[in-house]
């Protein structure tokens, strides 16, 4: 699951937030789940049937591909483009999509702000882990806390720190539901009017972030102070000290911006002396920045060609365009997505990392999901959900009924997270449903004569049986999510469009490129899987 990446609105409509399940190696998933719908991780297809799903695959992203090419170029012009589509690459005569204003502002506003203040950090650190190493947290929270105060002022510090103290407070009485009593009370504050218009009101001035930054900041750091009031409960002697808190939530490259890392994981690492660096460490944060530079420029040169962004929002063009340019925008929305989710806590990271820190995981691509219980696109938020309500409230995932309440109260949480609005209430409400039909086809498919039947079929027919069923997967999770990104109306229609209108031409041919990609992502978890058995064997080999 993800936090933001969003535009922070506060009970209103626009986030980024795709799915909040949560990931399968995150959490004890019973093996008639996964088996349900990963079944044949080491069946193989014959070659020649790979060659032919990649040559289709490839094929169709670049079919396409050029339909959003051809309307990108003969729009480009269009009235209700001129909000969105701004002056590019004068030379080469493109204009640009700036329809994501977030994008825009992390590389044109925020830029050299956070440049300023993750160099200074990142200096800072370094020094000081240098000089007073078993210290470093300490200081890093004091880098924190004047780099709030010099952005924000210290109207927000106080303002912060009020329900920092208030939740501080009703950790040291260490009852669970009472610590999550007063985080989703104070979260609401900030997601829900009139709370939202009040606590603004304390800020003043006219800094041009503000408003990103302060939401950004008070969102993120209720979900801090809840994972260490929750953690508290869990100590068996004592208490943490409020100091903790303030190191745990000051840490600025994860202040405004997130990821959250529990406060757990974050305690250890961050009081941990040695700071001895494994054999290509350095090498790997190297690799991974020059990577992430990498894909702001592909992301650039893209929005140069194809206005994926710009096109859903003028529903009378989509009307008129393609089941394939439908389905492509759709797609490409989600991937795209996926993309900034990966670039932006990329950044952020990069530098925690430098600070010997462990932060989560970049997300999943959504190329490589065909399961609702995989997709998630910030796994710091993910973690967190997984952690305190999903595996808590679901247990071993199941039982259909802890399976239920456990998905309820997870999207119940995310959907406050997000600002409660009609799109929140159906997306949550879709992919709820999506994580549960997974456990119910499950549970039906393994019963007689089901299971039975399965059980004749070779290993590499049961993997395309279930392939065709992943594909079917794969596109309810596209549909249940592009209403996120772009509305309501453009999933409707693309919905319609491949469903009902180009029914069996377009459905067909687009479940067989699905299927295809879905196997490819098969064969590639198949030889991951033989790469992990036989180093775990070589691993057993040594020790005996």
């Amino acid at each position: 699951m993800r936090s933001p990446k969003q535009p922070f609105t506060a009970g209103g409509c626009k986030f980024n937030l795709l799915t909040d399940s949560c990931t399968a190696d995150s959490r004890s998933l019973l093996s008639t789940w996964c088996y349900c719908f990963t079944m044949g991780v080491k069946a193989a297809l014959p070659k020649y049937e790979l060659h032919l799903y990649t040559a289709v695959l490839f094929g169709a992203l670049l079919w396409a591909a050029s339909w959003i090419f051809e309307v990108s170029s003969e729009q480009v012009n269009r009235k209700a483009f001129k909000e969105s589509v701004k002056p590019g690459w004068h030379y080469f005569g493109r204009k640009m999509d700036a329809a994501d204003f977030e994008w825009v502002m992390w590389f044109t506003t925020f830029r050299n702000h956070i440049l300023f203040a993750l160099s200074g950090h990142v200096i800072f650190a370094k020094i000081c882990s240098m000089l007073s190493p078993k210290r470093r947290s300490f200081i890093y929270m004091v880098y924190g806390l004047s780099a709030v105060f010099v952005s924000m002022g210290w109207t927000y510090i106080t303002l912060v720190l009020s329900h920092c103290i208030v939740l501080y407070s009703v950790a040291l009485a260490k009852r669970k539901w009472l610590c999550f009593v007063a985080g989703l009370t104070s979260l609401a504050t900030f997601k829900m009017e009139p709370m939202v218009s009040w606590q603004t009101g304390f800020m003043t001035g006219s800094f041009e972030l503000q408003d990103i930054l302060f939401y950004g900041g008070c969102g993120f750091s209720i979900m801090r102070c809840m994972s260490f009031a929750l953690e508290n409960c869990e100590k068996k002697d004592g208490n943490y000290s409020f100091v903790d808190l303030l190191k745990y939530n000051f840490y600025l490259p994860f202040f405004y911006f997130g990821p959250v890392m529990t406060f757990d994981r974050f305690h250890v690492q961050a009081n941990n002396a040695d700071l001895t660096r494994k054999q290509w460490e350095m090498w790997n944060i190297r690799t991974q920045a020059l990577l992430h530079l990498g894909a702001i420029l592909v992301v650039d040169v893209l929005f140069h060609y194809l206005y994926i962004l710009t096109i859903p929002t003028d529903m009378k063009l989509v009307r008129q365009l393609s089941d394939w340019s439908l389905g492509g925008l759709a797609y490409s929305n989600l991937v795209y997505d996926w993309v900034k989710a990966a670039v932006m806590f990329g950044v952020i990271n990069t530098v925690s990392r430098l600070d010997h820190l462990d932060p989560p995981q970049p997300p999943k691509c959504i190329t490589m999901l065909y399961v609702f219980a995989e997709t998630h696109f910030d796994r710091g938020i993910n973690d967190w959900l997984c952690k305190y309500v999903y595996d808590y409230l679901g247990g071993n995932h199941d039982q259909i009924f802890k399976e239920l309440i456990a998905t309820i109260s997870t999207f119940a949480v995310t959907t406050l997270w997000l600002g409660p609005c009609e799109i929140v209430y159906i997306w949550s409400f879709c992919n709820c449903f999506g994580l549960n039909f997974e456990l119910w086809v499950a549970k039906f498919f393994s019963i007689r004569p089901f299971s039975s039947i399965e059980g004749a079929l070779s290993e590499a027919m049961s993997r395309r049986i279930r392939g065709v069923f992943n594909a079917a997967n794969f596109w309810c999770i596209i549909l249940f999510n592009v209403l996120a990104l772009n509305s309501l109306e453009f999933a409707k229609l693309v919905t319609k469009r491949l469903l009902v209108k180009g029914f069996p031409f377009s459905t067909l041919s687009v479940l067989f490129v699905t299927y295809a990609g879905v196997q490819l992502v098969k064969e590639r978890e198949r030889r991951l899987a033989l790469e992990e058995e036989a180093a775990n064997g070589l691993q057993k080999e040594k020790a005996e």
